[in-house]
């Protein structure tokens, strides 16, 4: 009997398209990279289909497994990434078509510059890889392909912390529809979950050079049905949403979601009537009073810390004992007698009075601040065309007897634990953001899943208002209590829940994926010395 009937067809097939893979060259293995990257784009919000992380990353593996040269590792790491990026991160360059007359040249920088940037860290990743394969004689066995997953999630923490960082899209966000998967963040947070994620999805690789290699893969499978089990049961254990303990009645938050079109948002003729609107949405009947009431990202459109006469339109609105909770350009003069900008939120009060104002802190390059501004002569993308200026960080506002709470500013919250002031924990997050910038696109889909891990990370309840959505609302667990979809307009009314205790993450940061890390190194040194033994 031949060895394809032996194996099965399935078996065969595999086998099959194993040596056609590492058959090619030229132009048709760079698209083979390309296109096996792209592929597990698909994995991302808001499609969310995370099997194709297991067709991908094996074929990453394989080809790198026998790449022919450091140049040819480099190459197949970035057309990899860069081919999982273009199409992942393409609705940046929707935010171009807001004005795109003046940022045309900018649409192939968003598409193309971008992800192969960021595909270097990937390069030299994969570069890397192949090295120590080489150097310990380890191929596409279960220590190459954990090798080659340490290598390339190295290179996704580069990615995420260096030069301002971007975690957008790290390989655990693979998870985002599966939220009993998602409660391990509470304790190893979204980078142990990609580490785990990469670690699965190489090492099946493996089953392609050696009859043992199942051990690896089956232990993998094993690990995440566990992972899967354990936030089953953390979910079931969980209460439902309650009053915050200490509060004598549920504090009542209401979110706004006035889905003004960005190319027309700052339009002298329509920013009175946006207003109006926004005003009307926050005053509408519910069945319970209000306490906060949240407004998006520059939801206001004048410079309410200077115009009393709009302030004042809000604050007669208000009901006693509510805040207004509102983004906001402000301006300040510095003792030099220089105009500072700063993209802000601030809490208003029926009085009139600014309870509290926060400054955002990390900015967006290109968007809200120009790097190197002395050689660059360009203006950002924000309304304005000018430079912002950066806030002090993560801080907890205290307003009256209403919960604390810690402020982020639109992509401030996609960076883990960095989102609360330690020394002194919140009650809840709030993030207020403008997605309008990107349309409908997967770009908001991708924010809000995004920005969900931070409440489970931290163990804390967060709402979010968001111009055009999406918008919501997730306890202490990441379940959403309340939604309203991109491009619609509307409001959503919560009593905010309550928050856990600090959870594991919220607690020691990285500590849980260094562990791991360094127990997946000691996996990959152990192997080799066994390797190396006689007999």
């Amino acid at each position: 009997m031949s060895d394809a009937r032996a194996q099965g067809p399935l078996q065969a097939y595999t086998r099959y398209f194993v040596r056609y893979l590492l058959s090619l060259r030229g132009m048709r293995l760079w698209a083979a990279c390309f296109l096996a990257g792209s592929v597990t784009a698909a994995g991302f919000a808001p499609l969310g289909f995370f099997p194709v992380f297991w067709l991908g990353y094996p074929v990453l593996v394989l080809l790198l497994a026998h790449a022919r040269g450091y140049c040819a590792a480099f190459a197949i790491g970035w057309l990899f990434s860069f081919g999982q990026m273009v199409f992942g991160l393409y609705w940046i360059a929707a935010a171009m078509f807001v004005d795109i007359r003046a940022f045309w040249w900018g649409v192939p920088l968003a598409v193309a510059g971008l992800p192969a940037l960021f595909a270097f860290y990937y390069g030299f990743a994969a570069l890397i890889a192949v090295w120590l394969l080489r150097r310990f004689s380890l191929g596409a066995s279960q220590a190459g392909c954990v090798i080659v997953a340490l290598c390339w999630f190295a290179a996704e923490v580069a990615r995420g912390t260096c030069f301002t960082g971007f975690p957008w899209n790290l390989s655990g966000h693979v998870w985002a529809h599966v939220l009993p998967v998602l409660q391990v963040t509470s304790v190893i947070g979204i980078y142990g979950l990609s580490l785990l994620t990469v670690l699965a999805a190489c090492l099946p690789a493996a089953l392609y050079v050696a009859k043992s290699a199942g051990r690896g893969a089956g232990i993998m499978i094993a690990l995440f049905a566990c992972l899967a089990i354990g936030g089953v049961v953390r979910l079931n254990q969980a209460p439902q949403a309650s009053p915050v303990v200490g509060s004598a009645t549920p504090t009542r938050i209401r979110i706004l979601q006035p889905n003004t079109d960005q190319a027309h948002k700052w339009a002298q003729n329509s920013r009175e009537s946006n207003f109006a609107q926004m005003i009307d949405d926050s005053t509408k009947p519910g069945d319970k009073p209000v306490d906060i009431i949240v407004w998006p990202e520059t939801a206001s459109t004048f410079y309410l810390m200077e115009d009393v006469e709009h302030r004042r339109e809000i604050t007669l609105h208000l009901m006693p004992g509510s805040v207004l909770l509102t983004g906001l350009i402000r301006r300040a003069e510095d003792d030099a007698g220089f105009l500072h900008y700063y993209n802000s939120m601030v809490a208003l009060q029926p009085s009139g009075r600014v309870a509290a104002v926060y400054d955002k802190a990390h900015l967006v390059p290109f968007g809200e601040y120009i790097p190197l501004r002395h050689y660059i002569a360009l203006r950002t993308l924000a309304a304005l065309g000018v430079d912002f200026g950066a806030g002090p960080g993560p801080r907890s506002l205290h307003i009256d007897a209403l919960p604390s709470f810690s402020p982020l500013i639109c992509y401030e919250a996609i960076f883990p634990h960095e989102v609360t002031d330690p020394s002194d924990r919140p009650a809840f997050l709030v993030n207020i953001t403008n997605d309008g910038w990107y349309g409908r696109t997967a770009g908001p889909y991708q924010h809000f899943a995004n920005v969900r891990l931070r409440a489970i990370e931290e163990g804390l309840p967060l709402v979010r208002s968001a111009n055009t959505g999406i918008s919501g609302a997730v306890d202490a667990y990441g379940r959403i209590l309340g939604q309203l979809a991109l491009g619609q307009s509307g409001i959503i009314d919560i009593d905010l829940p309550p928050p856990l205790v600090p959870t594991f993450y919220a607690q020691h940061g990285a500590l849980g994926v260094v562990l791991i890390y360094i127990i997946s190194v000691l996996g990959v040194v152990v192997a080799i010395w066994r390797r190396r033994m006689p007999g």
